[in-house]
C-alpha cells in the first residue's frame, strides 16, 4: 500500500485509515455527517494526494490530448481547466480527468488514483505526436479546501487574488510561503473552494497553514466518506461506480463533455448513440419510502423485472432520504418514472429525478 506525504498527520489526528485505490487513506475523522455539514456550511480540508498527475508538453501535446479525450482542448486558454474523459476503443471510458492548460504546448492532467498506470499506458499508446510525457504522481501532493468559507481561509495565505480566479480556472502562485503552487478553482463537493497542487516536501507545512488559517471559520479535516456523500448529493460521477470501461459518456449523461467538432477515439460510436439514442441511461433517483440504496442493488419495475442497477447510493445528510445514481433501461429512465430499488429483498419505491439532488 502506498501512503501520501500526510499519512502520519492523519494518524496523529485519529483518522480512521482504510485501503483505497492502492493507498492507505483517511476515510473519516470526526464522523461523516459532521464533516459533510462542515463542507456545506463552513469549510473542510481533504488530502487527495492519491490522485495522479501527468505533464504533457511539446508541439504535439494538444494533438495528442485532442485524440485521447472527448472534450475539445481547443476551448482551453492558458489558465483554464476542463473536465473530460478518456474513451476506449469499445465505446467505454478509461477514466474521467481534468485537463489544465498551463501554457501553449504544456498541459497538466489529473487522473483517478486507481487508474494512474492504466491511463498512462492508454495515452502513451496514442502518442505518435512526439509529446513529452511526465508522470509526476509520486512527487506531488493535492489538498482540497472546500466549502463556502474556503476562499476566505485560503486568501489569508496567498497574495493571489482568489476572487479573480473563475470556476474551472487556475493560476500558479505562492501559498504560505511555498512557491510554484497550482491554485485551482475546482473541487468534487459542489460547495465551492480550491484545490492546491505542490511538491510532497511542502505537504505538512501547507496542511498546518490551512488548518490554522481556518480556525476562526470552523474548518475541519475531512475523509473519503464525506467526499463521497458530498459528490453524490451533487450527482457527480465516481469512476469505478457510475462510469467504467463498459459505460459510454452518452449513457452516463456526459454528452456535454463529448464534442463532435474534432476527431477522437470512439467518436463514431458516440455519434451514433447520440443520434439514435441509448438503451440505458445513468439517472438520479430518490426513494419515496424508507431505505438506504447501495452500489449494485438491483433496480426493478412494478412487476419485479430487473431494469437496471444502482451504481452509487447513500442516505443524504442534507435531505435525510435515500438517493443515488443508477443505470436504468429505456423507457424507465424518463424523469418522473416510478422505479423500485431492491433493498434486502424488499422493493422500495423510488422516483427518477434530475441531479443535483441538493
Amino acid at each position: 500500500m502506498k501512503k501520501t506525504a500526510l499519512y502520519d498527520k492523519h494518524v496523529s489526528l485519529g483518522a480512521k485509515i482504510v485501503p483505497f485505490a492502492g493507498f492507505e487513506m483517511p476515510v473519516q475523522y470526526s464522523g461523516v455527517t459532521e464533516e459533510h455539514f462542515a463542507v456545506r456550511e463552513k469549510a473542510g480540508l481533504f488530502d487527495v494526494s492519491h490522485m495522479g498527475q501527468f505533464f504533457i508538453e511539446g508541439p504535439g501535446s494538444k494533438d495528442l490530448l485532442q485524440l485521447v479525450t472527448t472534450n475539445n482542448v481547443d476551448a482551453l486558454e492558458n489558465g483554464k481547466a476542463q473536465y473530460s474523459c478518456l474513451p476506449n476503443e469499445n465505446g467505454g471510458i478509461v477514466d474521467d480527468l481534468i485537463v489544465y492548460k498551463m501554457e501553449d504546448d504544456k498541459y497538466f492532467v489529473v487522473v483517478n488514483a486507481s487508474n494512474i498506470e492504466k491511463d498512462w499506458n492508454h495515452i502513451s499508446k496514442y502518442n505518435s505526436f512526439g509529446a513529452k510525457m511526465t508522470n509526476a504522481s509520486d512527487e506531488m501532493s493535492l489538498l482540497a479546501v472546500q466549502g463556502p468559507k474556503a476562499t476566505e481561509i485560503l486568501q489569508k495565505l496567498t497574495d493571489v487574488n482568489l476572487s479573480e480566479i473563475p470556476y474551472y480556472h487556475f493560476t500558479v502562485g505562492s501559498v504560505a510561503g511555498e512557491n510554484d503552487v497550482i491554485i485551482s478553482n475546482t473541487g468534487y463537493t459542489g460547495s465551492g473552494g480550491f484545490e492546491i497542487y505542490f511538491n510532497n516536501g511542502s505537504a505538512e507545512k501547507l496542511w498546518n497553514a490551512v488548518m490554522e488559517a481556518g480556525t476562526e471559520e470552523g474548518i475541519i479535516p475531512c475523509g473519503l466518506a464525506a467526499r463521497d456523500t458530498l459528490r453524490l448529493e451533487k450527482g457527480f460521477c465516481l469512476y469505478g461506480n457510475d462510469i467504467d470501461d463498459t459505460t459510454s459518456p452518452i449513457e452516463a449523461g456526459l454528452g456535454w463533455i463529448t464534442k463532435f467538432d474534432k476527431d477522437f477515439v470512439s467518436k463514431a460510436t458516440f455519434a451514433k448513440q447520440k443520434e439514435e439514442g441509448v438503451g440505458r441511461k445513468l439517472v438520479g433517483f430518490e426513494l419515496t419510502d424508507k431505505g438506504v440504496p447501495r452500489h449494485d442493488y438491483p433496480v426493478v419495475d412494478a412487476e419485479g423485472n430487473v431494469i437496471g442497477k444502482v451504481t452509487s447510493g447513500t442516505q443524504s445528510p442534507m435531505k435525510k432520504i435515500g438517493l443515488g445514481l443508477a443505470y436504468v433501461d429505456k423507457p424507465h429512465f424518463k424523469l418522473g418514472s416510478e422505479i423500485f430499488i431492491q433493498v434486502r429483498n424488499k422493493n422500495i419505491p423510488a422516483k427518477v429525478v434530475k441531479a443535483p439532488f441538493v
